[in-house]
């Protein structure tokens, strides 16, 4: 069947969609059917984030499965174009009400139920009651040995794991919900002001973790850190342990997207060593 004569108004209707939802602008994400697990993941995290977005707006699951051949995940749509600084003010200040109000709910634990996916790269699973211990064993060691497999490695890298465990250990964060994959590209202000989130890799993890990768990739506008700090302050460190949560982002792209990333990775392996 040819998208062009795949009905998308049947299919949600056969997915319990009502008539009024289907007819309305809709976000269709595919992907071939083999990464229907992908699909599957974003909508849990969506659906983890929701009952703790408060004034965030995020787009709700309406439908996901098999369709026309491939995978398909079906979205409120988010009419995105608002860039007023009042609007990255209010994205900064709900992010720290989301992470804050998540403690709520929070295992007490970090990680995951299962692996899941941070974009095209695997994002490992699994439980920890120590964050140095998760952070240094689930996210960088998994992307260190992805990288050997392919034929990449640093010297100093062991000698890095070894350092940043109890270095991070010192830190003692909560367990928060965080989207996890905070790029500017995962974030906007709508077109009536209000401040929104998608596309998540979720855990419950430092919640400096979402700060750190706003930086990254251009960056989010000032006025979302200010007034992130400003609903709830960063602890000291926050700085120096940002070079080591956008760490695991810089592997995860050598993986995904080779070379042009290993010296990023380098410099940032260096820095860290010399702050440990």
């Amino acid at each position: 069947m040819s998208e062009s004569s795949f009905d998308l108004q049947a299919w949600l209707q056969q997915q319990g969609v009502s008539a009024e939802q289907s007819c309305a602008r809709l976000f269709c994400k595919w992907l071939p059917a083999s990464q229907l697990d992908r699909l599957e993941a974003e909508a849990e995290g969506l659906q983890a984030l929701i009952p703790c977005a408060g004034s965030l707006v995020l787009p709700r699951p309406l439908a996901l499965g098999p369709a026309d051949g491939r995978a398909l995940l079906v979205l409120d749509w988010l009419d995105l174009g608002g860039g007023e600084q009042s609007g990255w003010e209010q994205l900064g200040r709900a992010l720290a009400q989301l992470h804050r109000y998540s403690l709520r709910d929070s295992p007490g634990l970090f990680g995951w139920h299962g692996d899941r996916w941070i974009g095209a790269g695997i994002q490992r699973g699994g439980w920890q009651t120590s964050w140095g211990a998760f952070f240094c064993q689930q996210r960088l060691a998994d992307q260190f040995q992805r990288l050997e497999a392919q034929g990449l490695q640093w010297p100093q890298q062991d000698t890095l794991l070894e350092g940043l465990q109890p270095w991070l250990e010192l830190h003692q964060p909560e367990p928060c919900l965080v989207h996890g994959d905070l790029w500017p590209g995962n974030a906007g202000v709508l077109r009536d002001g209000r401040p929104c989130l998608f596309d998540p890799a979720v855990s419950y993890s430092d919640r400096e973790v979402d700060l750190a990768m706003a930086r990254m990739f251009g960056g989010l506008p000032k006025a979302f850190f200010v007034a992130y700090n400003d609903e709830w302050p960063l602890p000291a460190g926050a700085e120096q342990r940002l070079i080591a949560y956008n760490l695991f982002h810089l592997l995860n792209h050598a993986n995904l997207f080779g070379a042009s990333y290993v010296s990023q990775c380098s410099r940032s392996i260096e820095k860290l060593l010399q702050l440990l």
